[in-house]
C-alpha cells in the first residue's frame, strides 16, 4: 500500500461489506401471549411498539457462543480461507469478562492453522459498538496499515430486562460481516456524520446483573436529538462534497435503516427526517414539498421543542407514511420477530432489506444508515449499492437462509420464558456452573456454552451443522 501520503486514486476502491451473516435465538416468546401474561391491555407491545415476537437465550447461550456461531458460519458458508482474514473486531455491550475480550475467545477458531496475527480486540458503547468496530475495520482498509487481507466485524447481544414494562423490548442475536473493498454494499467516503455526548439514558453499572438502568424518556429524547444533529451533519458534508448535487433530503437515499430499540421509534425517526426537512426548507420549498395545512400550523416549530409533542409527531407520520413504508417498513422484519440485538440491530435491518427487497429495487441504489448507542454515540452514513446486477443476485443469495430458520424457532409459553429468564438472573457470573438450558432447541452449527469452571474459565461445544445434501 506504500506509505501515508498514497494519493487518493491509490486507496482500495469500493470499501465495504463483502458478505453478511445473522443469527437469532432459536426460541421466542410471542408478544400477544406476553401482553395477557404481563396483564397489560391488548395491543401494548405489538401495536403500541410494533412487536410481534421477542428471541431470547437460555443460559447455554452468552455472548462468546454468539459471536463464535455468527463467525464460525460466516467463514463456513462463504468459504473463506482462515488465511485471508488480517482484522477481526467485535462491537458488544453484554459483557461476561472485565479484562478478557469476546475477540480473544474468537481466537479459538483460528487456532487451527495456527493464526495469531489478527488485529483488532472489542468496542463497547451501549448499541453503537458495532458501527465503531465496522468503522474501524472500513478505516484499516483505507489505511497505510493494510496489508491486502480481510476484516471480520462481528457485533452481538442479548438484550434482558427485569419484569415488566421493558421486558418486552429484549431480544438477542449477532451480526457477522467480511469487509474489504470492491465490495457490493460500499460505504461512502467522505460523508460519515458522527454526534456524541455524555447522557444517563440507558447504562449498566451494576456488573453483577444483566440488566440496566434505563430512563425511557430521556433515552427517546437522546436518540431523537442525536438523530437530527448526525442527519443535519450528513447534509452538510454531503453539500461539500458534491456541490453541485442537489441538497440532501429524504429523496436522496432509495432507502434508510435505523437502530431500532422498537419498530415504533423507527418509524417516528423516518417521519423526524422529514421534520429535519420542513425545518430547514426555506419558504418557498415549504410551498413546493409540504401541504399548506403543515406549513401554516407548523411555521415557527424548533426541533428542540418537538421531542414529545404529539401534534407534530402525528402531522409528520402521516405526512411521510407512504415514504416509510417504501423505505423503511421492510427492514423491520427482524426487529419485529426478533426484537433488540442492541449492537446487531441495525445491521439486522439491513439483512431485512436485503431479503425483502429483489434484486432490481436495490440496484445501483443509496441505503442511509442511522446507528445510535446510549450514553450517547451515534453515526449516520451511507451504503451505495452495486449496479453489478449478477453480483447483487448473489449477495442476496447468500441470504436465502434467513426466513426458513426464523420459520424453524420454537415458541414458548410465558410461564416457560420467565422461569427461564429467572435462571439467566440467579446464576449470571456464577461459578462453577453447569447450564441447564436444552441443547435440543438449538439450531445446528450453534456454539453453546457448556460449563464454568471455578475459575470462571467458560468452554463451550458445537451442535454438529446440518449436512448440504448430496
Amino acid at each position: 500500500m506504500g506509505s501515508n501520503n498514497v494519493s487518493q486514486s491509490r486507496w482500495p476502491e469500493r470499501v465495504g461489506i463483502l458478505a453478511l451473516e445473522i443469527i437469532f435465538p432459536s426460541q421466542f416468546v410471542d408478544q400477544t401471549e406476553l401482553e395477557t401474561f404481563d396483564g397489560v391491555s391488548a395491543g401494548k407491545y405489538t401495536i403500541g411498539l410494533g412487536q410481534q415476537r421477542m428471541g431470547f437465550c437460555s443460559d447455554r447461550e452468552d455472548i462468546n457462543s454468539l459471536c463464535l456461531t455468527a463467525v464460525r458460519n460466516l467463514l463456513d458458508r462463504h468459504q473463506v480461507p482462515l488465511s485471508r482474514i488480517g482484522r477481526l473486531e467485535v462491537g458488544t455491550e453484554t459483557i461476561v469478562d472485565k479484562s478478557k475480550s469476546v475477540k480473544s475467545v474468537l481466537m479459538q477458531l483460528f487456532e487451527p492453522e495456527g493464526i495469531t496475527d489478527l488485529e483488532g480486540i472489542d468496542t463497547t458503547n451501549a448499541c453503537y459498538g458495532g458501527t465503531a468496530a465496522l468503522l474501524n475495520a472500513i478505516n484499516w482498509v483505507e489505511s497505510s496499515s493494510w496489508d491486502g487481507r480481510l476484516a471480520l466485524v462481528v457485533c452481538g447481544d442479548i438484550a434482558v430486562y427485569a419484569q415488566g414494562s421493558a421486558r418486552p423490548t429484549g431480544g438477542a442475536g449477532a451480526v457477522a460481516m467480511l469487509i474489504g473493498p470492491n465490495a457490493p454494499l460500499c460505504i461512502d467516503r467522505g460523508v460519515r456524520a458522527t454526534y456524541m455526548k455524555h447522557a444517563y439514558d440507558f447504562y449498566k453499572p451494576d456488573l453483577s446483573s444483566e440488566y440496566p438502568v434505563v430512563d425511557g424518556k430521556l433515552s427517546i429524547q437522546c436518540y431523537l436529538s442525536a438523530l437530527d444533529a448526525c442527519y443535519q451533519l450528513y447534509r452538510k458534508k454531503f453539500s461539500e462534497r458534491h456541490p453541485d448535487v442537489a441538497p440532501v433530503t429524504l429523496d436522496t437515499f432509495d432507502a434508510l435503516i435505523f437502530h431500532s430499540p422498537y419498530c415504533k421509534l423507527v418509524q417516528k425517526s423516518l417521519a423526524r427526517i422529514g421534520l429535519n426537512d420542513f425545518v430547514l426548507a426555506t419558504a418557498e420549498e415549504r410551498a413546493a414539498r409540504f401541504p399548506a395545512e403543515i406549513s401554516e400550523q407548523f411555521a415557527t416549530v424548533r426541533l428542540e421543542d418537538t421531542y414529545f409533542d404529539r401534534d407534530v409527531e402525528k402531522a409528520f407520520m402521516t405526512q411521510y407514511a407512504s415514504v416509510f413504508k417504501a423505505k423503511t417498513a421492510r427492514s423491520l422484519h427482524l426487529a419485529a420477530q426478533v426484537g433488540n440485538m442492541y449492537t446487531p440491530s441495525v445491521y439486522s435491518c439491513l439483512v431485512s432489506l436485503l431479503i425483502g427487497s429483489e434484486v432490481d429495487e436495490l440496484l445501483g441504489k443509496r441505503i442511509g444508515v442511522f446507528s445510535y448507542g446510549s450514553g450517547l454515540a451515534s453515526s449516520m452514513y451511507s451504503l451505495s449499492v452495486t449496479a453489478d446486477r449478477e453480483r447483487l443476485a448473489e449477495f442476496k443469495r447468500q441470504l436465502n437462509y434467513v426466513q426458513p430458520l426464523l420459520d424453524r424457532r420454537v415458541k414458548v409459553d410465558p410461564t416457560d420464558f420467565t422461569a427461564l429468564m429467572e435462571i439467566r438472573e440467579k446464576n449470571n457470573h456464577a461459578a462453577p456452573y453447569e447450564p441447564t438450558g436444552s441443547v435440543d432447541v438449538l439450531f445446528p452449527g450453534t456454539y453453546y456454552l457448556k460449563a464454568v469452571d471455578s475459575m470462571h474459565r467458560r468452554t463451550y461445544e458445537r451442535v454438529p451443522p446440518e449436512q448440504p445434501a448430496s
